[in-house]
């Protein structure tokens, strides 16, 4: 009862600007870190940060070049921030082992939520007023990867000179690495619903034809070349091409360039060329694209050659995902389960199910690792022609999507 009444009145305390986005947050100089418990002393700092929000900024600057990475790590820093200063009434640089150990469980049910937690169906814009640092309790493997990303930060900010001490050093000591285990996929009964599911789409009308073709073709792009959301968005039908093998066969690729900004070559199969001719039909283009062509992956629906964003890609996921869910629960009690899992799953659970297929189909793991690009291509597997084309003809015999 004690805490919840300091909390509140920290709460009321804090000036209007002290709980809102990291860019727009403006603490007073009791919480601003200047005066940290764990600042370090003496030595020669490495970055000119006075403070706990700069210093943040100054580690975030890191990756201002990859947007999805940034995006994560400014989340889980300015949740941290925001906690520490609203919750516990200190700053950032004054948090020990015993805090972090209090704001995991705070992430498995932030509350109160009208203060942490957006309303539900909306995503505000990060300067609106409705703007909230959470869209709802993490589950235990995002709580994992928070203190992940969290443990990066403060080591970071302990090698500038900011910091004296890592406070999340102590629980990383302690932790077990377990192996870790690819759960989050569609297992065959339920990828087949997801399927049916979208072939059973309306396309009667030609905004109809526009959307079910560009379902079709998202989807494929995400199975049979095992892509992320951001590389659907970010790469273009000019990346496409065609070249030879050594018996003369034309073989097609998509050269992708994806996560940390590495490039790859994944095999278009005979199956993906022709969703993207019909695909490509649709908004009257060229069976086949041309080298260097503009055209995005995936288009908006109305005929304008824009990429989409990467959240409206993922909406267009959900909405699938909704369709299969309302499909299968009507079914009876026993397909809640699976209607849950749908309603659960999104666009990376379908590379997933790619990846897991490729591996159960016994399509040589060296040619999953490189289709999904795990591992960078080495500069002399460049040359390796040969091997590519198996990894082509493997991927080709043991990897469809099996449209009816």
């Amino acid at each position: 009862m004690e805490s919840a009444v300091l909390n509140v009145t920290l709460v009321n305390l804090m000036p209007r600007n002290a709980f809102g986005p990291l860019e727009l947050v403006n603490l007073p100089s009791e919480l601003n870190g200047s005066v940290g418990n764990n600042r370090a002393v003496g030595g020669r700092p490495q970055i000119s940060a006075q403070n706990d929000v700069d210093a943040v900024k100054a580690w975030l600057a890191r990756f201002v070049d990859t947007r999805t990475t940034f995006d994560s790590y400014r989340k889980e820093a300015e949740r941290l921030l925001l906690w520490t200063v609203t919750e516990l009434g200190k700053p950032l640089s004054s948090l020990s082992h015993e805090d972090l150990l209090l704001y995991r469980r705070f992430l498995s049910d932030p509350q109160p939520v009208a203060r942490w937690v957006m309303a539900k169906g909306r995503k505000w814009p990060r300067n609106d007023p409705g703007w909230r640092p959470f869209s709802g309790p993490l589950s235990a493997s995002s709580q994992r990867q928070a203190i992940v990303i969290l443990n990066t930060m403060f080591a970071w900010l302990v090698n500038a000179g900011y910091l004296a001490g890592n406070p999340l050093s102590l629980s990383r000591q302690r932790q077990r690495r377990s192996k870790p285990r690819i759960t989050r996929f569609l297992d065959e009964p339920t990828w087949v619903e997801v399927k049916a599911s979208i072939e059973s789409m309306p396309n009667e009308t030609d905004r109809e034809r526009e959307h079910y073709f560009r379902v079709r073709w998202l989807f494929s792009l995400l199975y049979l070349c095992g892509l992320r959301i951001t590389e659907v968005t970010n790469n273009t039908m000019g990346c496409f091409f065609s070249r030879r093998d050594r018996n003369g066969d034309d073989l097609w690729w998509l050269e992708v360039t994806g996560k940390g900004e590495k490039t790859r070559i994944v095999p278009a199969t005979n199956e993906l060329m022709m969703e993207l001719v019909r695909y490509r039909r649709e908004y009257a283009l060229a069976p086949y694209p041309v080298p260097g062509e503009p055209t995005p992956l995936l288009l908006p629906i109305g005929g304008q050659r824009r990429a989409l964003t990467r959240g409206a890609v993922h909406l267009v996921v959900k909405e699938v995902f909704e369709r299969a869910a309302k499909r299968v629960e009507g079914r009876g009690d026993e397909f809640v389960s699976r209607a849950n899992a749908l309603r659960t799953a999104s666009a990376h659970w379908v590379r997933h199910t790619a990846g897991s297929n490729m591996a159960g189909a016994e399509v040589d793991l060296r040619f999953v690792r490189d289709n999904l690009g795990h591992e960078s291509i080495t500069t002399t597997s460049l040359y390796l022609h040969g091997d590519d084309d198996e990894r082509h003809k493997a991927t080709e015999r043991g990897h469809r999507i099996a449209w009816s």
